[in-house]
This record gives structure tokens, sequence and C-alpha cells, in this order.
């Protein structure tokens, strides 16, 4: 791993110390809760400062940054410390608390803010959900990828009554796959976080963007992948995998014979030359020796472009004609490649090197409707990775659902719990 002295000097110092002061801070913010006096009159001094809103959540501090190997750390310190407090109390899931509840379970509510860090003591203990549990449930919302609504619904329940010391773990575990391969990735790349379902397009250990992703489903999971982007197509032709044209489109052509005709997907035999479906016996796997091939189109499944990179799993990324599918809360949907939203974004940035590839002129190639293979000049590393726990800012702990049931604890699969 790379870094510079400077970066040890300015950065790994400070975390240190932070981490070193995690305890004692720790120890503090559970003292404060457990102590904590309840509210007394509205006109209190109560502040901006007892939302504890001073640290954004979102960052441009990649996944996979030296600097994130610190701030995880750093976060393991302060969840040790909690575990070891007694870690927080378990808020009852039987209610939709939201702004302007008064409710006896917000008083619990609040102290479980107030030990992860998201609402100040200050705050005081109340059955009111006010401003600032608001504030402070958006915030852990947003900490944990889920829509900062400020609601109290199963999946933040969920979410928020895991225990501290199975996210402590959770860490741990994570900080291992975050050591393994920060600071080795490359100025340049693409990095697909599959249980964030969210992609970054990073340059110099900082990330120019960031997409919103859909990514494999648990039985068609999406693999780890180590490539370079090389290709680029424009108005691509979809060919269906075998495991789609055996689990989806052989039903689906059985329940309505004129599907392939409806979704411009045409059954190509091995000599290249078209087969009429109407010759093809649906009722047995047949026509998975045929090629099915979508012509390009506003239908076709992967829209207005794909994103192509050498694959033992044959995977790529690609853009989508069902783009209200990135609204989902859960985005494990796909059959192991990664739709991309505003993927055009992201392909411009890729083309960035390759000449006569504008952004302008992408847009005309769109237009068309003409197939358009593009190489890329500067092949552009991309990475799909696994890590569903991490940090990259003092106090901000991020987790995700561990959809593949990699981190080895079936607590942390809330999907397939709920």
């Amino acid at each position: 791993m790379k870094t510079s002295r400077r970066f040890f000097l300015s950065g790994a110092g400070a975390i240190a110390l932070a981490a070193l002061s995690g305890a004692a801070r720790a120890q503090d913010v559970i003292g404060e809760v457990l102590g904590s006096s309840r509210r007394g009159n509205w006109d209190d001094e109560f502040d901006a400062r007892v939302s504890q809103s001073g640290t954004k959540v979102a960052s441009t501090l990649p996944v996979f940054a030296p600097q994130t190997i610190g701030y995880t750390q750093q976060a393991i310190a302060q969840y040790q410390n909690i575990v070891a407090q007694g870690g927080w109390p378990v808020v009852p899931a039987t209610k939709k608390l939201r702004l302007g509840v008064e409710d006896p379970d917000v008083e619990v509510l609040r102290k479980r803010l107030m030990v992860s860090g998201d609402l100040s003591p200050r705050a005081g203990i109340s059955q009111s959900f006010d401003t600032y549990v608001d504030a402070a449930l958006k915030r852990f919302q947003a900490r944990h990828g889920l829509p900062a609504d400020g609601v109290m619904g199963q999946y933040t329940y969920a979410a928020m009554n895991i225990s501290a010391q199975v996210r402590l773990g959770q860490l741990e575990t994570n900080l291992t796959r975050i050591q393994a391969q920060a600071g080795t990735l490359g100025a340049r790349y693409v990095n697909v976080n599959i249980p964030a379902a969210q992609v970054e397009a990073v340059e110099n250990d900082r990330v120019v963007l960031r997409h919103t992703a859909i990514v494999g489903k648990v039985d068609r999971q999406s693999p780890i992948v180590n490539s370079k982007i090389n290709e680029i197509v424009v108005n691509p032709y979809w060919n269906a995998p075998v495991s789609i044209v055996r689990k989806d489109i052989i039903p689906l052509m059985r329940k309505n014979p004129n599907y392939l005709t409806d979704n411009k997907i045409r059954l190509l035999a091995p000599d290249g030359s078209e087969v009429d479906p109407m010759t093809v016996d649906w009722s047995t796997e047949e026509a998975a020796k045929y090629r099915f091939r979508q012509d390009p189109g506003a239908i076709n499944a992967m829209a207005s472009v794909k994103i192509n990179f050498p694959s033992p799993d044959g995977v790529y990324m690609h853009d989508t004609p069902q783009q209200s599918s990135f609204g989902k809360l859960m985005r494990f949907d796909s059959s192991g490649c990664v739709r991309v939203q505003n993927v055009r974004d992201l392909v411009t940035w890729i083309l960035r090197d390759t000449p006569g590839w504008s952004r302008q002129h992408f847009e005309q190639t769109i237009k068309s409707g003409e197939n358009t293979p593009v190489p890329v000049t500067n092949p552009v590393p991309v990475y799909f990775t696994y890590v569903s726990a991490w940090s990259t800012g003092d106090g901000v702990v991020q987790f995700r659902d561990d959809i593949y049931g990699l981190d080895g604890v079936d607590e942390l699969q809330i999907t397939s719990a709920l």
C-alpha cells in the first residue's frame, strides 16, 4: 500500500490520536445518555448543536482510500467502548414514530441515537419526537443506506436493533477487506460496492462521481471482479445469458408465444441464421441451444449503453429502461450484471481520453440508434467489491445489509429476514 509521508504526518497521526481518545469519548457519551435529565421547558438552551450534525454523512473519500483504514479503526475503538458500556437499548418496533409524535418509545429512541452518536445528549430525554430527533434519525438512516425520511419503518427498526456487539464484529470483518485493497486500486478507477449497491468513480483518492446501482439477486449474485473497462457499446444488442433463457424467457414464452416478437428479441441458430420462434417446442428446453439477441432500442434491456470489461463470469455494467428501479429501498434485483443510474455521466468520464468522444458526440450517437462499439483508449480499472461496514469520516460509521451473507452473521441479512 502506497501512502505518502505527508499523510502519516497530517492524517494518520490525527486519526491515531482520535482513536486513542475514543474510549474516553464513548464512555463520556454513554454516561451522559444514562444520566441525562428529562428535557425541561421549550425555552431552555437547545440549539443546532444538539442534532450532532456537524459531521456530514456524505463524503468524497472512497471506500478504499488509505485514510478509510484509519477512520474504520477509529470506529472500531468507538464500538468497542459502546459494547464495554453495555451497548444500546432496543427500540420497541411497534409504532411508526415520526416528527410530531409524543410517545414513551421516543425516550428509548433518543437514548439509542445518543449512544451511536447521532443525537447529542444535550437534547435531553423526553417523549417528544421533535426536530432534533428527526435530524438525528435522518443521519442514522443515511449512515445505513436507508431513505432519510425521518420515519421509523420496518427496515429502520431492523437496522437500529442490531446489537452493538454484532456491529463491532461487522466492522472488524470489513476492516480486513479494506486493508487488503486500500491504496492499491490505482489513481483512476471504478468501484462497485455490492452491499451498498453503489458505484464510485475515483480519481486521485477522491470520489468524482457516485452512482446508485442495482446489483445481483441473492440467487444470482454479482461476482467479485478485478478487470479493466476496455469498451463502451452505444445502442448495444442484448444477448440473453443461458441462465436467463432457462429461468425467465422459456417460461414467459410458454405463457405468451408473442413475447419474443413484442420485445424485439431474435432467435439465432449457431450459424447465425434467424429461427422462427413458432418452430420451437417451448414445452422443452430445446430453445436453450439458440442465441437470444434483442435489437437496440428504447426497450432493450441495456437501453442506451453497455460498459464492457473481461470477466470470467461474463458480467458487465449498463443502462436500463426501468429507471424507477433505482428508487427501490433494496436494489438487489439483477442477474449478476450492474445497472447504473445516470450512466451517461459515468461513460463520459470513462471516455475522457478517447479522441472524438465528447459528451455531445456520445449523445448524438445514442439518438442515431445504431449499434456502435467504442474501444476505450486508456482502459479504466474496474472492481466489484464487497464492503458492508466502513468509515470515511470522524464519527460517521457506515453500515449496509450483508445481502450475500459473507459477514457470517444471519442478523446482518436484513433483506432476507423481512
